[in-house]
């Protein structure tokens, strides 16, 4: 059989077969960044189509606060000659042709604007190139070639994709969690080989037996790179995903498929895989590169903040026939049972920025 003929799932497995049990955050990655069978290399996970919708997609307005969001830190610079903007993940543009509809009402922003983009999945960057032509949208796979100009770098759902490595406390020791196979299927286990605790900090200091110690080393060292790039030059990143605000103790692996639940293990490839964003040590990384972390809040108190609810109100008035739709995005966005509360806003900028929605709780 020639290896175009088998599946992730087939591939994964032989691995374990000829090398042994792999990581969590090896498998993470090989299902959804696998150069021809990743999960984000070749499928459209978007809309109700897809696997997840994601803010976006529920209302132009998300994106038009974030447009709103970038002009304020435009203006607050200074209003520079060049300024880039990167969007890591940016799906199929819409974010992005949002908020710099907004963005490009401010003086001196459009012809200083370089758009950037971090895109892996061939399908979406054609949508992104048709939605974003307007801005002249380019894309890079490394942050270390970007232009030496300001920086605004905005995530959202893009960390919680990052693969981690996940620990279990077994009588005073901590032991790697890995897949491996028995009777023919990939199940979780333990390394037999105790771990040095290197990664683990005081926050992992009083876990109990059995406890997990999740940890998003990617997420670590892209936030620092990116930190590290904005502090000679100025500029922000804002996250907006899912997660903590303090390191805790917690197994968050999920899997989505068709917006259900699914088995991370049953089909490599075919589901989204993610967890939950551990914020304090995104912020930790980032102050070691030399930015200013700002405190986390909701993602329903930086929309509202941002001006959300008169907007959703300007919209209704001119369009009546979609009030009962734009009340209904702007619960979803903001609702504490829906998105407001579960979904944080995380930022980071160089020193004396006061990005908006970050001033105040």
């Amino acid at each position: 059989m020639r290896d175009t003929d088998l599946s992730l799932g087939d591939l994964i497995d032989m691995q374990i077969r000829t090398s042994g049990p792999i990581s969590l955050a090896t498998y993470m990655g090989l299902c959804l960044t696998h150069p021809s069978r990743g999960y984000y290399r070749t499928s459209d996970p978007l809309g109700v189509g897809g696997d997840f919708i994601t803010a976006p997609e529920i209302s132009q307005t998300f994106g038009e606060m974030i447009g709103a969001w970038i002009a304020d830190l435009y203006v607050q610079m200074g209003s520079p000659d060049a300024i880039t903007v990167l969007e890591l993940g940016p799906g199929r543009g819409t974010l992005m042709a949002d908020a710099l509809r907004v963005a490009t009402r401010v003086p001196g922003f459009s012809d200083a604007l370089n758009l950037q983009l971090m895109e892996t999945n061939a399908a979406l960057i054609e949508m992104q190139r048709d939605k974003l032509a307007a801005f002249g949208p380019q894309w890079t796979e490394d942050i270390g070639e970007l232009p030496p100009s300001p920086l605004i770098v905005i995530a959202n759902e893009f960390f919680d994709a990052l693969p981690v490595r996940q620990f279990v406390k077994r009588e005073e020791k901590w032991f790697e969690r890995c897949i491996g196979l028995a009777d023919g299927r990939r199940v979780f286990g333990l390394s037999p080989t105790p771990y040095d605790g290197t990664l683990l900090g005081e926050a992992f200091s009083n876990a109990k037996d059995g406890e997990v110690a999740e940890i998003g080393l990617a997420g670590r060292q892209l936030m620092e790179q990116l930190g590290r790039t904005i502090a000679p030059r100025g500029g922000a990143i804002l996250t907006i995903d899912y997660g903590y605000e303090h390191t805790q103790p917690g197994e968050t692996l999920q899997a989505l498929s068709r917006h259900e639940y699914a088995d991370p293990l049953a089909e490599p490839g075919k589901a989204d895989l993610t967890t939950h964003v551990d914020f304090e040590a995104l912020g930790h990384a980032a102050r070691i590169a030399g930015l200013t972390i700002h405190p986390l809040v909701t993602q329903g108190h930086f929309l509202t903040s941002l001006g959300l609810e008169d907007r959703h109100s300007a919209l209704s008035k001119t369009n009546p026939d979609k009030a009962e739709q734009l009340r209904s995005a702007f619960e979803r966005l903001t609702g504490s049972s829906q998105m407001g509360t579960l979904f944080k806003a995380f930022c980071a900028s160089s020193p004396g920025l006061a990005p908006a929605g970050f001033v105040s709780r």
